[in-house]
């Protein structure tokens, strides 16, 4: 059944929110977030203090989309307040493993021994700090950092060999705040 839907996210006092077509533009101070949505049926607009996303005959499929939207844009208000922070951990069981930062990319040298280093890019927009086993990944874009964390852990997978013994590698421990 077909109904008139729409979701409301409030815009908190000092952000500027812009909607262009399908461009949304979110701004605070210095901090930037700019993401472009693929509309198809849904309306997307700024009333006031609000921004409305929504449909006059929404179906389940625009009611999902409505939904993902209004996260993104919730996400992205969200990442000007306050900057989303990774926390990953070397592990090492037997070789010392080391982590070194050089402009946009991270090297990691000594990885289960191995003679030449691994490197990870790191995406523009995220923060990374390396701190003895501890790594810090910042961004106010929630899928940057996550990505970036995400680069860290995959370019660290072991293949081939039993993960029950071959336990090393680069792991996220905190994600936003939350303890994994």
């Amino acid at each position: 059944m077909k109904k008139n839907l729409f979701k409301s996210i409030a815009i908190p006092e000092g952000i500027e929110v812009v909607i262009d077509g399908a461009k949304v533009i979110v701004k605070k101070g210095d901090k930037k977030n700019e993401r472009e949505f693929d509309l198809m049926n849904l309306t997307l607009e700024k009333k006031g203090n609000e921004i409305l996303v929504g449909n006059k005959k929404a179906s389940k499929n625009e009611k999902k989309r409505i939904n993902t939207t209004a996260s993104h844009i919730s996400n992205m208000i969200k990442g000007v307040q306050e900057d989303y922070e990774y926390k990953l951990k070397v592990c090492f069981s037997h070789f010392p493993m080391t982590v070194e930062i050089k402009g946009k990319e991270a090297i990691i040298k000594n990885f289960l021994g191995e003679r030449s280093p691994r490197k990870v890019k790191i995406p523009t927009g995220a923060e990374v700090k390396v701190d003895k086993e501890i790594i810090t990944v910042t961004s106010s874009d929630k899928e940057i950092a996550g990505q970036a964390a995400a680069n860290f852990e995959n370019v660290t997978r072991i293949v081939n060999k039993d993960r029950r013994i071959f336990q090393d590698g680069i792991f996220i421990t905190n994600k936003c705040g939350e303890e994994m």
